[in-house]
């Protein structure tokens, strides 16, 4: 991206007066804001310059869920999902799709333009080339300049907080992480946000990487890495 390029925020809302208020609220703050009304129309613009989309659950043609799952089939842009509906089987199949966060209608547009940054912080290149080139546990091979992950000679595909997490927790390996720190960590977040979003993601690493995942649970507290085997049967 260009430097002083303002970066693109694609809002899919179908009800326009969310949809005005968002752009406002985003634009205020710095970014370039398009708008789709329909999960197709959404769909198009999605291929183009998009630094980010926030992306409504309940839409007139396509839902939410579909157009992440079709978003995700072609790229990593980060996707914010909107639901009305305060139902955690709404935002855990949300995340389970590929979205990497999730805000439940109403919500404060200060905090929206807040996971928005925070969101699109932890996804700057310039972030990753700060990272070393690879971490291996066992089996296991996390390569940051490729964003791939490997079990042997499998590669694994991860959605892109999938992938931040399981980095973080290797990059920490023997010490236990709280859900609050991952998720500022992995998140971005500096106040105390849904540690349910960070549970559900581990859920899903675990059933991907199988008999490979080295994430345990740290009953009350969080999450850790448990040694490679390898190391165990040294």
């Amino acid at each position: 991206m260009p430097e002083g390029k303002p970066q693109t925020v694609l809002v899919v809302e179908d009800e326009t007066s969310i949809a005005s208020f968002v752009a406002l609220y985003l634009k205020n703050a710095g970014y370039e804001v398009r708008t789709a009304a329909t999960g197709a129309d959404a769909l198009v613009k999605a291929a183009g310059d998009v630094s980010l989309i926030i992306l409504d659950l309940m839409l007139p043609d396509i839902d939410g869920i579909e157009v992440c799952k079709r978003v995700r089939q072609r790229s990593d842009v980060p996707v914010l999902m909107l639901t009305a509906r305060d139902e955690d089987v709404d935002k855990i199949i949300g995340l389970e799709v590929g979205a990497d966060d999730y805000l439940t209608k109403p919500f404060n547009p200060r905090e929206l333009v807040a996971r928005v940054k925070s969101i699109l912080r932890r996804a700057a290149p310039d972030k990753r080339s700060l990272e070393s080139a690879q971490l291996r546990h066992g089996d296991l091979v996390i390569d940051a300049g490729r964003r791939e992950v490997r079990v042997g000679e499998q590669e694994i595909q991860l959605a892109p907080k999938e992938f931040d997490l399981l980095w973080e927790l290797l990059d920490h390996k023997g010490l236990v992480l709280t859900r609050d720190q991952l998720l500022e960590r992995v998140w971005g977040y500096t106040f105390a946000g849904d540690t349910r979003t960070v549970d559900v993601h581990v859920r899903q690493l675990r059933r991907k990487l199988g008999d490979a995942s080295p994430i345990v649970t740290v009953w009350g507290v969080g999450y850790k890495v448990a040694p490679a085997r390898d190391a165990v049967n040294a």
